[in-house]
């Protein structure tokens, strides 16, 4: 079950920290918080048109901008940036290490808020901050199970306590596939389509089987065995037979988990006595990229199977 679900957000101050970005004021007040991956370039606001101004996002002064100010007389520079300083706005960056205007930085002053400056271009800039941004304030959920990379397919491992995801694991790991995370899965949904999970700083790199403890996976099995990060591509839960249950023998019937708002693929596999359950996540792993690649067994079979039926009844 999905737990701890929160989006984020982040202080500009942590921003220029990690970005490296140049500070050319120090407003009183600078707790202001980012909470949108969106940014802004405000060249209508600047031309003076203020209907729908998106002043919660970062607004970015690129050299067209500039270039446009430049253009403007002096009282007319103070009014509109007045105006834009008016909202409560998060910061406002200039790209190219442009030179920052007088009466920009009064207005700035006066409105207390904060002018940054970078020596990227504008176009750098902006895919610099999106992807810094898409990271820190992405969808965030931790899940319990088991996360790794399996030919090169993220695959995470669910099921209830005590099912074997931790030993099925280390054997995965002795048959040469890699450990993301064990027990606690942080997974971020980055843009729209891509869900991301990793390790806890607390218990990276670490599994923790009943009987034995915790073990260091990147010290007993080298750094070869473990992976930082991984792209989530399908579930595999595992669950107690049930000889009640109808279980899929084919595959043509596709089965989805619901992680972020993703509909993820998702294989359920039946444990019971004798069952080899890393080489049947393997199995599911190499099925999952065949799949992918455009080539579906069931439906082969199944498409065999109405062909030679078809003729038969002919």
């Amino acid at each position: 079950m999905d737990k701890d679900t929160n989006v984020k957000s982040i202080t500009v101050k942590k921003m220029i920290e990690d970005l490296k970005l140049e500070e050319i004021n120090n407003p009183v007040n600078e707790i202001q918080h980012i909470t949108t991956t969106e940014l802004n370039r405000p060249g209508i606001q600047l031309a003076g048109f203020f209907h729908y101004f998106a002043y919660e996002r970062i607004q970015i002064i690129g050299k067209v901008e500039h270039c446009y100010l430049g253009t403007l007389h002096p009282d007319i520079r103070h009014q509109r940036f007045n105006k834009i300083f008016s909202y409560d706005l998060p910061c406002v960056i200039v790209s190219r290490d442009l030179e920052i205007y007088d009466e920009m930085l009064q207005a700035a002053e006066k409105y207390q808020r904060k002018i940054l400056r970078s020596d990227l271009n504008t176009t750098q800039l902006i895919s610099k901050l999106v992807n810094y941004l898409e990271d820190k304030l992405a969808p965030t959920v931790t899940l319990h199970g088991v996360l790794m990379d399996i030919y090169g397919v993220g695959v995470l491992i669910t099921g209830k306590s005590g099912i074997g995801k931790s030993e099925t694991a280390v054997e995965l790991i002795k048959r040469g596939h890699l450990l993301v995370a064990d027990d606690s899965v942080e997974i971020k949904r980055i843009g729209h389509d891509l869900l991301v999970g990793s390790a806890p700083e607390l218990i990276r790199h670490m599994i923790e089987v009943r009987g034995i403890g915790i073990m260091d996976i990147k010290s007993l099995f080298g750094v070869g065995a473990i992976k930082e990060s991984t792209q989530i591509d399908l579930v595999i839960n595992l669950e107690e037979w049930d000889s009640s249950k109808s279980y899929d023998r084919l595959g043509l019937d596709d089965s989805y988990r619901e992680i972020l708002g993703m509909k993820m693929n998702e294989v359920i596999i039946p444990i019971k006595p004798a069952r080899n359950v890393a080489l049947l996540i393997e199995v599911a792993a190499r099925n999952y990229r065949q799949k992918e690649m455009g080539y579906h067994a069931a439906k082969e079979f199944n498409d065999r199977l109405m062909s030679k039926l078809a003729r038969h009844d002919g």
